[in-house]
């Protein structure tokens, strides 16, 4: 919703594709080729700048069976293969008609999922939940592999050039997250074009090569692929777990789909992106046949002597782009979750006054800066920082998976037999990917595993915490309907204006309008006490933006709708029910708020580390003033010490 208004623009007209949720009807005019542009550029920066290391990677583990034409060849094929069942079938054909009205993404799914059920199932809470952990693990993983995998590139330049890849490095990164604060909205524009401009490089230089030898086209018949994996035991094993590394932004893929919608994306892997990735692995495959030595970084050695550092200098700028995108996308992911209560309030600011996605969380870019510094010190190359990638991403996949049967058994109505077969397939191909990086666990895997199991930590305790809290507060307050009626009897002194209670219970009496009554023994002559509720749908139309009750003649009750990817704006909300009838002038209403101080308590139902977690959590959260955008110059906090 724009924040300059009080309504959403109208809604697209819908469709309904086969067995599918509604989604935004796709547009017919020429802003489709600027939305396919737009999505070279935000959607495959991931999945797109994976040449880098991938094939690198996997074939480091080949070398351990000796670096044979089959292993070349039978590697490439298990790259393929990946490409064209994982990430086409699976994410572009498959899960992106899985949407939640237009919106895809690990949570989107679990509100889908959960929406097909009827409830809040606790297994598809935890899967959500675990899902959106593991990424936060790729969040931190990507922008170090992707840059220093790049900036790598000035050493095959010029060996002299080795000793400054990591300063280079982490002057990049700092620069990366610095600018975060000011809005990606101008650079955004560039994403696209230089994206697209990466991809018809990557792929000329792979299609120059592959006359070198021919016969790596061989690698297009999935038989060799798997006559590698099965004949070579534990290497064959280990090359599947570095095989993986090309689809690793095919889970940014789905949770992209909301910015540009299904066709633009379909339309970009289907005739530009796959198309580029496959040449530029064959052409990387045929170079190191012709010569085993270029093993060492292929990618780059595809390049004439005269274009390695315009290659060098056009990776760094896609891997740029790369961390951009999931950073971007990281901070979408937390405003969803705190709109779905898994994370507590945080400050959210809008960079853009047009631009609802156009976020940014300051606490989160400094965890994620953090993070991403803490990883390249520890790691220092990319080869090192392979084996900590992939276990976040094939994680999140199977998680995905999982939800994906529950839309397709209870929300698409398949039948239950048709509907596990079908998962089955996608799952099998997941665990296998989870398999194999689960070996990299001693050499890095226990990374993003530590990270997603630290975010489902504080997930899992301040949901608990929250609800423990509620229950409490719940039973230690009054009804509304029953102040009413005590009210009335006893008749406290009226003020004129108008006082709204911000409440997340609407059944019972805020504890700011008790203190209220409490300490300054008054009430205004109207009262409307409001609940914010999000939905587990991405946005709310304007038309069912409110519901209004009315209790008594001066007590008004209502209840505020948005969905998880909305921030909600109470104002905004105000002005247009005021068209509904309700009384509402800003210079005659004053917001209470109440700011609960939270104590441990040793008789909590949670143990004392989980207590002091969560004291810690609501400290970060941000006050409600700010969160729901009520302006400051109208507002009375009233505070209280609340033990959990």
């Amino acid at each position: 919703m724009d924040p300059k208004t009080a309504q959403e623009p109208p809604r697209p007209s819908l469709r309904q594709e086969p067995g599918g949720e509604p989604g935004p009807a796709e547009p017919r005019h020429p802003g489709l080729a600027s939305l396919i542009v737009g999505s070279i550029g935000v959607v495959y920066g991931d999945i797109g700048t994976s040449p880098l290391y991938a094939l690198r990677e996997s074939l480091a583990h080949a070398k351990a069976g000796g670096l044979t034409e089959e292993a070349v060849v039978g590697t490439i094929s298990l790259l393929i293969f990946a490409l064209i069942f994982t990430v086409t079938l699976k994410y572009v054909i498959f899960l992106m008609r899985a949407d939640n009205r237009g919106e895809g993404g690990i949570l989107s799914l679990m509100a889908l999922a959960q929406n097909a059920l009827g409830r809040r199932a606790a297994p598809v809470f935890l899967l959500g939940v675990a899902g959106a952990a593991l990424f936060s693990g790729d969040a931190i993983i990507t922008p170090a592999i992707s840059v220093l995998s790049a900036v790598e590139g000035l050493a095959v330049v010029d060996p002299r050039f080795g000793e400054f890849v990591f300063p280079i490095t982490l002057v990049i990164l700092v620069s990366l997250f610095w600018a975060q604060s000011h809005g990606t909205a101008r650079v955004a524009a560039l994403f696209g074009p230089v994206m697209a401009l990466f991809f018809v490089v990557i792929g000329a230089l792979g299609a120059s090569h592959i006359g070198d030898a021919p016969h790596v086209l061989r690698a297009f018949d999935p038989r060799l692929g798997f006559s590698f994996l099965l004949h070579h035991g534990w290497i064959g094993f280990a090359v599947l777990g570095s095989v993986f590394l090309v689809v690793t932004g095919a889970e940014a893929l789905y949770a992209d789909m909301g910015h540009f919608g299904r066709r633009p994306i379909r339309v970009a892997w289907t005739f530009f992106v796959l198309p580029a990735l496959l040449l530029n692995y064959l052409g990387q495959g045929a170079l190191i046949l012709t010569d085993p030595k270029a093993i060492e970084n292929p990618f780059f050695l595809l390049a004439p002597e005269w274009g390695l550092l315009p290659l060098v200098i056009l990776s760094t700028l896609a891997t740029v782009i790369a961390s951009q995108a999931v950073i971007t996308g990281a901070f979408s992911l937390v405003r969803q979750a705190i709109q779905l209560g898994l994370l507590p309030r945080l400050e959210i600011t809008h960079t853009s006054e047009t631009q609802e996605g156009q976020i940014y969380i300051g606490r989160v870019n400094r965890l994620l800066l953090i993070g991403v510094l803490i990883l390249v010190v520890m790691f220092k190359n990319s080869s090192a920082l392979a084996s900590a990638y992939g276990i976040a991403v094939t994680g999140t996949m199977v998680t995905t998976t999982a939800l994906a049967f529950i839309v397709v058994w209870r929300k698409w109505r398949w039948p239950l037999w048709a509907a596990s077969l079908f998962i089955f397939a996608f799952l099998t191909v997941d665990l296998a990917f989870l398999a194999a990086n689960l070996m990299k666990v001693v050499d890095g895997g226990w990374v993003p595993l530590l990270l997603g199991g630290c975010s489902m930590v504080v997930m899992w305790t301040w949901v608990r915490g929250t609800a423990l809290l509620s229950e409490k507060t719940h039973r230690d307050s009054i009804p509304i309907l029953e102040l009413i009626a005590m009210l009335e009897k006893s008749k406290p002194t009226r003020v004129p204006g108008t006082a709204i209670f911000l409440t997340s219970d609407p059944d019972v009496a805020p504890t700011a309008l008790m203190h209220n009554l409490k300490h300054n023994k008054v009430l205004h002559e109207r009262v409307l006490v409001i609940c914010v509720n999000t939905e587990d749908t991405p946005r709310v139309a304007a038309e069912k933006r409110f519901e209004i009750e009315k209790l008594s003649h001066d007590f008004t009750r209502a209840t505020l709708h948005y969905g998880y990817m909305e921030s909600p704006r109470v104002p905004a909300a105000l002005a247009a029910m005021r068209k509904a009838g309700v009384k509402y002038d800003i210079m005659t209403t004053s917001f209470f708020l109440g700011r609960r101080s939270i104590k441990e308590s040793p008789s909590s139902e949670m143990p004392p580390w989980q207590d002091k977690l969560y004291v810690a959590l609501t400290r970060q959260s941000a006050n409600a003033t700010d969160f729901f955008s009520i302006p400051t110059d109208r507002v009375v906090e009233l505070g209280a010490q609340v033990t959990i």
